[in-house]
C-alpha cells in the first residue's frame, strides 16, 4: 500500500484523484486544493471538483491560497506520504514541500514542449498532429524535472478541446497508477533544454479572430471550446465551424456561397464554413438566418 498525499484542482485533476482512490494499493490520505472560487455572472462561491471528491470519501482537504502558509508544510509532512502526486493544482512546490516526498507531476503535453499553464490548448492551437502526457519527477522549476513515463496519442484534424482533454485524461490517470506501481524500475530521464517552451494562461482576448487566415481561425475554434471561444473585434462570435480549405485567397470576410443554413467565408488564406453567429446581447442564430436578416449577398462582407 502506497500512502499518497495529493495535490489538484479542475477535473483533469479530480478524475486522477479518482482513480488513485479506487485503485487497491493506492491509500491518498490527505489532499491540496485551491480555495472555493466565485463562478458565474452571480459569484456563487464554489469548490473544485477535487475537493468535491475528496470530502466525497472522507478525506482531509486543505485549501491555501499558497503552500508557504503556516502549517501546510507540517500537515504535510505529518502524512509521513511514500508520494506527493500533482497534477494541475495551480501552484508551485517549495523545496520545503519537495524534500517531504517524492513528487510527481502528470502534465498534459508530452515534456519537454508546452511546460506551464495551457499545455493541451496549446497544442491545438499550434495543429499538432501527436500531443500526450507526461509523468515527471518535481523540482522547483516550472514542469522541468526529469520525465519518468510518458503515453502519446494522435490528435484528429477535427477534434476539439473537450474531446482531447477528455482523452488525455484519460491518458493521465493509466500513466499515474503505472508510475507508482513501477517506480523503482523507471530510470528518470532529464528533458532535453533545447526542445523546451512554455504556454500562457488563456485570456478572453486570446479569442479574438481576423480571419486572416483560415488555418489558424480553426485552430483557435479547436483550442477555445466553451471559454473563450473565438469572436471578431465587434464581438460577434462564431461556433460550428468546419474548415474548407487552407490555400485560396478573399478578403477576410467575405461571403463565398450558401450551404443550407451554413456560409462559406472567405479569410485572406483560405475558407470556413460557419453554422451559427451570435452578434453582442443576442441569441445564436444560423449563419443563414444572420445574413438574411441583414440583406447580405454572396460576394459582401460577413460583418
Amino acid at each position: 500500500m502506497k500512502k499518497i498525499v495529493y495535490m489538484g484542482t479542475p477535473h483533469y485533476a479530480e478524475a486522477i484523484l479518482s482513480t488513485l482512490i479506487d485503485a487497491e494499493d493506492m491509500d491518498v490520505t490527505l489532499v491540496l486544493t485551491q480555495p472555493d472560487r466565485p463562478v458565474g455572472r452571480k459569484k456563487v462561491m464554489t469548490p473544485p471538483p477535487v475537493k468535491i471528491r475528496a470530502q466525497e470519501y472522507g478525506i482531509a482537504v486543505l485549501q491555501p491560497q499558497r503552500l508557504s502558509e503556516p502549517g501546510i508544510e507540517e500537515a504535510i509532512r505529518a502524512e509521513a506520504p511514500d508520494f506527493i502526486v500533482v497534477a494541475a493544482f495551480g501552484q508551485l512546490l517549495p523545496k520545503t514541500i519537495l524534500d517531504i516526498a517524492l513528487c510527481i507531476n502528470l502534465h498534459a503535453s508530452l515534456l519537454p514542449q508546452y511546460r506551464g499553464a495551457s499545455p493541451v490548448q496549446q497544442s491545438l492551437l499550434n495543429g499538432d498532429k501527436v500531443t500526450g502526457v507526461t509523468s515527471m519527477l518535481m523540482e522547483e522549476g516550472l514542469d522541468t524535472g526529469p520525465i519518468l513515463e510518458t503515453k502519446s496519442f494522435e490528435i484528429p484534424n477535427d477534434m476539439r478541446l473537450y474531446a482531447l482533454m477528455a482523452q488525455l485524461t484519460k491518458d493521465a490517470c493509466e500513466v499515474t497508477l503505472s508510475t507508482l506501481r513501477n517506480f523503482a524500475n523507471i530510470t528518470p530521464k532529464p528533458q532535453d533544454e533545447s526542445k523546451a517552451s512554455l504556454c500562457k494562461k488563456i485570456k478572453k482576448s486570446d479569442g479574438e479572430v481576423d480571419f486572416s487566415d483560415a488555418k489558424e481561425v480553426y485552430n483557435k475554434y479547436r483550442a477555445f471550446e466553451g471559454w473563450p471561444g473565438i469572436f471578431s473585434a465587434n464581438g460577434t462570435k462564431f461556433d460550428n465551424i468546419s474548415l474548407v480549405d487552407t490555400d485560396t485567397q478573399h478578403t477576410p470576410f467575405e461571403i463565398l456561397a450558401f450551404e443550407g443554413d451554413d456560409v462559406i467565408v472567405g479569410c485572406g488564406r483560405g475558407s470556413l464554413k460557419i453554422g451559427t453567429l451570435q452578434p453582442v446581447s443576442k441569441k445564436p442564430m444560423s449563419a443563414k438566418a444572420y445574413c438574411v436578416g441583414r440583406g447580405l449577398k454572396v460576394g459582401e462582407c460577413l460583418l
